[in-house]
């Protein structure tokens, strides 16, 4: 009994010895210059929007890529915040990447994010003939004289004179 009770217990002492979980990655960096936050997808465009936001008080340099093409590059002013939209084509997904660029060094990732369209495709067709439910009524009475017509001929055949069970 103290062996099952200590058993149950053990998942709720773990949890306590073991550290706080830790961000995910990538986070904001207090040295990256900028900060990159992604929208929720845009059904009817197929596009999602991208903020870049400029944390430091200097002129912060971009490029903006959608599965390593480049989509929007350009500078971000001092303390403001720009938007970009990114076209994703239906039914597909793209990796978002910022990357900061300055002339004396590689580009610098700052940030990136896997987004998939996975909005519904296209209308419904419009519903043309008759209604299921008037077809599915037809189909069952139909069925059932059908079936009564069979019993009708079926019963009208058996029993007979000279059956086997009449003695």
């Amino acid at each position: 009994m103290r062996a099952r009770l200590a058993l149950a217990a053990l998942p709720a002492f773990v949890v306590f010895l073991l550290p706080a979980t830790a961000c995910a990655w990538p986070g904001p960096d207090p040295g990256d210059p900028f900060t990159m936050s992604v929208d929720r997808i845009g059904c009817r465009a197929n596009t999602v929007r991208v903020t870049l936001r400029n944390q430091t008080r200097q002129l912060a340099r971009f490029d903006l890529r959608a599965d390593s093409a480049t989509v929007a590059s350009g500078s971000i002013p001092a303390r403001k915040a720009i938007t970009r939209t990114v076209k994703v084509r239906q039914g597909s997904s793209a990796e978002i990447e910022a990357y900061s660029v300055s002339g004396s060094a590689a580009d610098t990732l700052i940030d990136s994010t896997r987004v998939r369209n996975d909005c519904p495709w296209g209308h419904r067709l419009p519903m043309t003939g008759p209604p299921l439910d008037l077809v599915a009524k037809l189909a069952t009475a139909g069925g059932l004289i059908l079936t009564g017509g069979v019993v009708w001929w079926y019963g009208s055949l058996w029993p007979r004179s000279g059956s086997p069970f009449e003695r």
